[in-house]
């Protein structure tokens, strides 16, 4: 896949910024598009919530950014997740076998309900999109990460909205490699980036993971680590 960076900030979009690979990634395909970049992360009680000072590093590094919002949500409403500490998250699992059940760090309704406030966010702000980081090629097998989740969301936004916004996941059906080399080609600094779902009390990535291993395997599988 293949952007074309312009010049001038000629549109406006949310960006959903977890600290993250993919949504740096994305990040960096919204500034390369012209878009001026509204960011919003969520605080929601995540074990992992050392993404969030990655998520304003990246901010900080990155062009047409005009506004970061992080959001705090209740952490009573997300409890069911190994990701809010409701039991330990897996480790050591096949990458290859990721996509066979529906792991205990899915997070019920996360997605729904961020983009939901990214809608929000977009009427006030007279934005015409909404960027989103999810895949459905090289991940943990959520339901709310899958094309068709997109494309239901987009009729239901199209309804709810008082104008017509696009839920845009371009990274949707791309491996995490090929995530990785676009990412590179758009000049994202994937060092100040965040993948781990438990972080050690040091703060460093635990490696064992879902998310660890998907990353190493997207970095090892172009010869970048």
């Amino acid at each position: 896949m293949h952007f074309t960076c312009l010049d001038t900030m000629s549109k406006k979009a949310i960006i959903l910024l977890s600290g993250g690979l993919d949504s740096a990634t994305v990040l960096g395909i919204a500034v390369c598009s012209g878009f001026s970049c509204f960011c919003i992360s969520f605080d929601y009680g995540q074990r992992h919530r050392i993404e969030l000072d990655f998520a304003k590093k990246i901010v900080d590094r990155s062009a047409n950014v005009v506004e970061h919002k992080i959001l705090r949500l209740d952490p009573e409403g997300f409890k069911g997740s190994a990701l809010t500490g409701m039991c330990e998250v897996p480790k050591g699992r096949n990458p290859s076998n990721l996509g066979n059940d529906i792991p205990s760090t899915y997070v019920p309704m996360r997605n729904t309900i961020f983009i939901s406030y990214a809608l929000g966010y977009a009427e006030c702000v007279g934005a015409s999109h909404v960027f989103i980081g999810c895949n459905a090629v090289d991940y943990s097998n959520y339901p709310d990460c899958r094309p068709r989740y997109i494309e239901y969301f987009q009729k239901l936004a199209d309804i709810a909205t008082g104008c017509k916004i696009r839920i845009d996941a371009p990274l949707i059906n791309m491996s995490k490699s090929e995530i990785i080399k676009l990412g590179v080609g758009l000049g994202v600094d994937y060092t100040i980036t965040f993948s781990c779902y438990d972080p050690l009390d040091s703060g460093l990535p635990c490696g064992d993971c879902d998310s660890c291993m998907l990353r190493r395997q997207g970095f090892e599988s172009i010869g970048l680590m």
